[in-house]
């Protein structure tokens, strides 16, 4: 039968290979470790000093107050680094605790220490003290380093378990909180894995698309042409790790709403060349669609605008120099009014052009000063009286309406686009209204005609950058820049610009400027 002290030890053993085995934690296992090494030895308490970067730390402890470890974690904190640890902060780890615990204890206690070393790495040190007579013995010190050898290596596992557990939740947190959609398929194309951009785009959460088939989840309401994925994958694909799918199209929503998306999946192969997952990557690409379509429209309606005064002016041009022919003075006066008034056109459009490359470039330049709005109306309505017959003008301004202070040519600009339009919209005649308000910190001005109107339909978006819709379009020319370019302008100076509901036929558009004293 074994003699008591080596039955103990055996069991101690034990419980240190499942400690070194099923503990991966770092801090409970250096808890255990500690507690272990002094009953092993029969000592009356157990420390675990760490290194790590920017220096020496207690990891665990055993048997030992907490007023001793305030004492002692400065004093291991300082030990400069040499570049050699093992030559020389090992014996000054083990010098300093040597010292502190001679004079903590009077004397009364002794203790051993023996590094950490894990794959030729310095991890640390185990410092066991015994209260009572007597040194560690040779036999004592070579079970102490066995042990500490496999403690080293389980040290060095659980730090390693620790990053990679922290690498984990780094890679888990970016996925989570990408702007793309991105997410993992298994070898059967159904998800295991789906970040919640996924969730935001498709309409479906993760507990729902998670174990679904791809095809339950990416439905599509229309794709450009090309292979869908599960086409693509009873075809071959993937022949190698590199070869990337892309589709693109409208995704159908949970919601029923359709999104314009891209998505990108790149397989992952295991070393013998099989499918062992497939990452995707889910891009809304709304506002690429926009792009082209206003890139389109930008072409179309630029390329006729254009079309239209060159072929006047060309026209007229060809025909005055006909040799073969005489014309009146009067003949001769219309057709050069009609090429200026095209040459107006064409110089009124490429300052729009400049003007909305301007705003796409950072925005319009203001030159700011006290602005009479009331007195720029009467102007403004003077002058486009005299290019029109068939339209009355009215200015309705309070006596006291105050100044404003801003660029006078930009809101000159302004009033100027909604009175074109005003004319340009009430192709029957009317009065044309040109009205002034003081509403609190901010005076509001209008413009109304007499004309159709403006379809309910079509209110929300007459101030985006190219709009026109298809019956305005049909009615009258125009490059749908004017209040893309009148709402720049207000929102400049700090106002606001929208459609007025009004009773009765017509249009009115009301923008807002903030008062100086206000």
């Amino acid at each position: 039968m074994l003699p008591d002290f080596r039955v103990r030890q055996r069991d101690y053993l034990l419980e240190i290979a499942r400690a070194l085995t099923g503990e991966l934690d770092l801090d409970p296992l250096l808890s255990r470790i500690a507690r272990i090494s002094a009953e092993l030895l029969g000592g009356h308490a157990g420390l675990i000093v760490l290194r790590q970067e920017g220096g020496w730390r207690v990891g665990a402890s055993f048997g030992i107050s907490p007023a001793f470890l305030e004492h002692l974690s400065p004093l291991l904190a300082d030990i400069p680094d040499q570049g050699d640890p093992q030559r020389f902060e090992l014996p000054e780890v083990n010098r300093r605790l040597q010292r502190i615990t001679q004079a903590a204890s009077m004397g009364l206690l002794t203790g051993v220490g023996l590094p950490l070393i894990a794959r030729q790495e310095i991890v640390g040190v185990i410092f066991v003290f015994r209260s009572y007579a007597g040194t560690f013995s040779a036999e004592d010190r070579a079970l102490l380093q066995g042990f500490a050898t496999q403690a080293a290596t389980a040290v060095h596992n659980a730090r390693l378990y620790a990053a990679v557990s922290a690498q984990k939740q780094d890679l888990a947190a970016v996925l989570e909180s990408s702007a793309d959609g991105i997410f993992i398929l298994d070898p059967k194309l159904c998800f295991i894995g789906f970040n919640r951009a996924c969730a935001r785009m498709t309409g479906l959460g993760a507990e729902d698309a998670l174990g679904q088939e791809h095809a339950a989840v990416i439905r599509w309401l229309r794709r450009e042409p090309g292979l869908a994925l599960e086409q693509a994958v009873a075809g071959g694909w993937p022949l190698s790790a590199q070869a990337t799918l892309y589709v693109e199209g409208d995704l159908l929503k949970r919601t029923g709403e359709p999104l314009s998306v891209g998505i990108t999946y790149a397989p992952a192969l295991s070393p013998d060349g099989k499918l062992r997952s497939i990452v995707g990557n889910l891009r809304d690409i709304t506002k690429f669609r926009e792009a082209e379509e206003v890139k389109s429209t930008f072409i179309s309606i630029i390329s006729h605008e254009l079309r239209t005064p060159v072929a006047l002016i060309k026209g007229y041009v060809g025909t005055l120099r006909r040799e073969d022919a005489q014309w009146d003075p009067a003949v001769i006066r219309d057709s050069l009014a009609v090429i200026e008034d095209e040459a107006d056109r064409l110089a009124q459009l490429i300052d729009d052009l400049l003007d909305a490359s301007r705003l796409q470039a950072g925005g319009l330049a203001l030159q700011r000063a006290d602005v009479a709005l009331d007195q720029l109306a009467r102007r403004l309505t003077e002058r486009f009286g005299t290019q029109t017959k068939r339209h009355s003008f009215r200015v309705d301004f309070p006596p006291d309406f105050p100044p404003i202070a801003g660029d006078e040519d930009r809101l000159s600009q302004v009033i100027s686009n909604l009175l074109s339009n005003a004319v340009k919209y009430s192709p029957e005649g009317g009065a044309i209204t040109v009205r002034g308000q003081v509403r609190g910190g901010e005076v509001v001005v209008s413009v109304a005609d007499q004309g159709p109107g403006i379809p309910l339909q079509d209110a929300p978006r007459v101030f985006d950058r190219f709009y026109r819709s298809s019956e305005t379009a049909r009615m009258t020319k125009g490059a749908g820049l004017g209040l893309y370019l009148a709402k720049a302008v207000v929102e400049a100076h700090g106002g606001r610009i929208w459609v007025e509901a009004q009773p009765g036929p017509g249009a009115c558009i009301s923008f807002s400027l903030p008062r100086p004293s206000a």
